[in-house]
């Protein structure tokens, strides 16, 4: 949920296009006119019969134990092309989940070694062309080095080998000159096109995509770059770079020239589907168009596959494409491992990771430094930070060296955690090992010192940061942006996004959704609707969880918009304040931070907020079905808190008539419950708790406490407390209650009070059976430590307004301000009075429905995950 989203409950929406057939000869009909649907082809059966040699198909859905066949099909050799899991890193560790986190990771990694031909009069000029070349990289000497080598060199297998090792390192300027200088000479077509692929590969691999283009057009204007392998090197380095539109139309054009594409060319788009971070619908119509043109996949194809759903969390899609892959007798490898382990990371199964983990030996696969990345880095997302540092332990006793993305990601679990004297320890070890603390480690510690406040510390690190020489990137100030908004330095904020345009950085989706969550931590709803317009007019794709964080921050708005014309004259009175420059004029940002900064001097309130509110929420909700934005159990969490500020029926109505028209089945529990049908809708509710029990703890837990937070809002108590219950009894929260204490960790406001209800009612009935309490009875809030106030967090505050309001004789205790406290006597006492029972039961309160206006929508349908 990559910086992942969980899935979602329902995979088939009143919006949603359904697969449709190939038309592999319409060329004006292509798969990437369908990128935006949001249908999953479930590999529940194979694509074709499978070898005769191949294995069984494993029985259910649990692939992952399965033992691969020894045996494997000859499918043809992708020498030419390397693994997608092998793809270039242009960065070790973002700080946030990427689409192209496991290719990043295998950078660097052994290539598949190929046969070369090469004569030793190619290494004698490769190391000469290496030993020379000058200081200021001005690689002409390569000219009069391949002059005296013309005739010790050997063709096309020669020259071919010098591109790819002065590729290898990094020389593509030399590698140019002598690709030019071998086509200049080489009169047999065939061979001037081996050379053109083979250049177009290297550039590809280092990223010099546009570079690649030029000379693939120069080859196809010049009669021999008209070949299956040119496109397909184009499409590779296309791919390579995450260009998925581009490869794309390499690939149509490809078509209409009447070249058959091979293995390669359908490996190589599979992996710019990965790359681009596109949805998993492209690439399955890839594979399917493959299939029926006769081409058989190998290991790299479903390598890509499983990619792709790493990158958008597919876990139950990823895991049924490896029951395929044994199923047709294609062994695994590290890499179809590692991605594996990705796949179930993003989408919250930490414990089949792990399971998937311990049997990787029994496969003569031993884990490595990517496999350890891989399940840190899934610990730290799933807030597992200790299980992620116990991994760092077993991976230094295994003899595993840490390497730059081990080492980041360590700092940034230290930095997290707030534990800034190790985190600085682990910088201090890295470049003791020899490798340098890089944008990557600043922008970790630089997230963390500002979640934890300490704003001076952010500023020294910046500019020790520049010091050092590092360029920041579009993360660091994206990063700085979203710590000064929060913190309210609205003045430093600005100064860093001036020097973001200056610098000619050009934002992205990962800077807006920063931008976006600073904007709804504040409850300014309309700002952020208006940076989500300014995304799409720009042509960013906004993703579910820049959705999310608008909707989720509905009604949390403490005070009004400005008055008109309070900026300009605060902008007056402090020219400092709100430097601009000349193009600013129309630069929303700047307007945005303008309005937050004024509203620090401003806090009239006004009546119409909300109304205002829900008006930008049902855009916000107009522009996800426009844009096929699918939404998931967070989406529906969001709506259901929103429902929870909602000052009347007829205003959550509204909300609530979208979740029918995103998922049908989440409607029909939230609604029956919110009228009070338990007995109509409880089995439909089971079952959507049985696939929420599915998503990660922390997404689990979040739809509990929306949904007894929207019941308890509108008076339905009795309905709160059965799904609370039913809540514990699934272990949503860990710890929930023994007879001495009540955890209400992790829980929301009206989670926690009607389990406060529900606990006590348990202890009454201990009492009333004879039996003693324990001495000392507790319930633990929390002290509210991201509240404003240390000590005074919401529900801490709920809880004691509650006790207060029964009669319940709990104090604060004195050493944990955020612990009730009371011996078991004295809660004895108060259960044996004539009017504890009454207080303790609740009730609904019907109030409300005299004025509602929803309407339960037949037939109600369920829709399974």
């Amino acid at each position: 949920m990559a910086s992942s989203t969980p899935p979602p409950l329902t995979t088939t929406k009143p919006y949603q296009n359904h697969h449709l057939p190939h038309h592999h000869h319409n060329h004006q009909t292509h798969p990437h006119n369908h990128r935006q649907s949001v249908h999953h082809h479930q590999w529940t059966a194979l694509k074709k019969p499978p070898p005769r040699h191949a294995a069984k198909p494993p029985p259910g859905p649990t692939t992952t134990t399965t033992t691969s066949t020894s045996t494997s099909p000859n499918f043809p050799s992708l020498s030419s092309l390397p693994p997608s899991t092998k793809s270039d890193l242009s960065a070790d560790f973002s700080g946030r989940r990427s689409t192209r986190f496991v290719s990043k990771l295998h950078f660097g990694r052994p290539k598949t070694a190929f046969a070369s031909r090469h004569t030793s009069s190619a290494e004698e000029a490769l190391h000469l062309a290496i030993r020379h070349r000058s200081d200021d990289n001005n690689s002409s000497h390569i000219d009069s080095l391949l002059l005296n080598f013309q005739h010790k060199l050997s063709g096309t297998d020669d020259y071919t080998f010098l591109l790819r090792e002065l590729g290898n390192r990094g020389e593509y300027s030399m590698a140019m000159r002598c690709f030019e200088f071998a086509v200049r000479r080489e009169r047999r077509r065939n061979e001037q096109g081996k050379l053109a692929s083979t250049m177009i590969s290297v550039l590809g691999r280092l990223g010099k995509v546009d570079l690649a283009r030029k000379v693939f057009d120069t080859a196809v204007v010049e009669g021999y770059g008209n070949t299956v392998y040119a496109y397909s090197a184009l499409i590779s380095a296309y791919a390579k770079s995450g260009c998925c539109d581009e490869a794309i139309k390499v690939f149509e054009t490809m078509k209409s020239c009447n070249l058959k594409p091979n293995l390669v060319t359908y490996n190589a788009l599979i992996d710019a589907c990965g790359k681009g971070g596109v949805g998993f619908d492209l690439a399955s119509e890839i594979f399917d168009e493959m299939l029926g043109n006769g081409v058989q996949p190998d290991r790299i194809t479903f390598n890509s596959l499983l990619a792709v759903c790493s990158g958008v969390g597919l876990w139950e899609t990823a895991r049924n494409l490896f029951s395929e892959m044994v199923y047709r007798g294609i062994e695994q490898d590290i890499y179809t491992y590692n991605t594996l382990l990705d796949a179930a990371c993003s989408g919250g199964q930490m414990d089949v990771a792990f399971e998937i983990m311990s049997e990787m030996p029994t496969k003569h696969i031993l884990p490595n430094e990517v496999t350890y990345s891989i399940m840190i880095r899934g610990c730290a997302k799933a807030g597992r930070l200790d299980k992620a540092l116990s991994l760092f332990n077993e991976m230094k006793f295994a003899g595993i060296n840490l390497d730059r993305v081990s080492y980041n990601t360590l700092l940034a679990i230290y930095a997290s955690l707030g534990r800034f004297e190790e985190a600085l320890s682990v910088g201090n070890e890295m470049e003791s090992m020899g490798i340098k603390k890089d944008v990557v480690t600043y922008n970790a510690l630089l997230d963390g010192y500002g979640k934890q406040g300490k704003y001076d510390k952010v500023k020294e690190l910046f500019s020790e940061m520049k010091a050092e020489w590092l360029s920041p990137n579009l993360l660091t100030y994206s990063t700085l942006i979203s710590v000064y908004s929060k913190g309210d330095l609205y003045k430093e904020a600005m100064e860093v996004y001036n020097e973001f345009k200056q610098k000619g950085l050009k934002a992205d989706v990962v800077f807006y959704s920063k931008l976006i969550d600073a904007l709804c931590k504040k409850g300014l709803v309309e700002s952020s609707a208006l940076l989500l317009d300014e995304m799409t007019e720009k042509g960013i794709q906004p993703n579910v969880v820049t959705y999310n964080s608008i909707i989720n921050a509905f009604g949390q708005s403490a005070t009004g918009e400005c008055p008109d014309g309070i900026i300009e004259s605060l902008v007056q009175s402090s020219p400092s304040v709100f430097f601009r420059e000349e193009n600013d004029e129309d630069d929303s940002i700047i307007k945005i931070f303008e309005e937050l900064a004024a509203e620090n001097s401003c806090h009239s309130k006004q009546d119409n907020r909300i109304g205002q509110e829900i008006s930008c929420i049902l855009g916000v909700f107009q522009k996800m079905h426009n844009l096929r934005i699918k939404p998931n159990v967070v989406t529906f969490s969001a709506i259901l808190n929103a429902c929870s500020r909602c000052n009347s029926f007829e205003e959550a109505s509204m909300l609530l008539e979208e979740l029918r028209l995103f998922d049908n089945q989440v409607y029909g529990v939230a609604h029956g419950l919110l009228m009070g049908q338990r007995e109509n809708v409880w089995m439909q509710a089971l079952s959507l708790f049985d696939e929420v029990k599915q998503m990660d703890s922390s997404t689990a837990s979040a739809f509990y406490n929306a949904l007894t937070d929207m019941l308890w809002h509108f008076g339905q108590r009795q309905g709160a407390q059965l799904v609370v219950l039913e809540g514990k009894q699934r272990h949503v929260w860990e710890n929930t209650w023994s007879d001495s204490c009540l955890d209400l960790h992790l829980m929301s406001s009206g989670a926690a009070r009607a389990m406060v209800h529900a606990w006590l009612l348990n202890i009454r009935s201990v009492v009333f059976e004879g039996q003693e309490l324990p001495k000392l009875l507790s319930i633990l809030t929390g002290w509210g430590k991201h509240s404003k106030v240390v000590g005074d967090g919401m529900l801490k505050r709920a809880i004691e307004t509650l006790l207060v309001g029964m009669g319940a004789p709990f104090r604060v205790a004195q050493c944990n301000i955020g612990r009730f406290t009371s011996t078991g006597a004295l809660v004895t006492a108060w259960l044996r009075e004539l009017g504890t029972l009454k207080v303790l039961i609740l009730h609904d309160d019907r109030k409300h429905t005299g004025t509602a206006t929803l309407e339960l929508r037949p037939p109600f349908q369920t829709i399974p995950l």
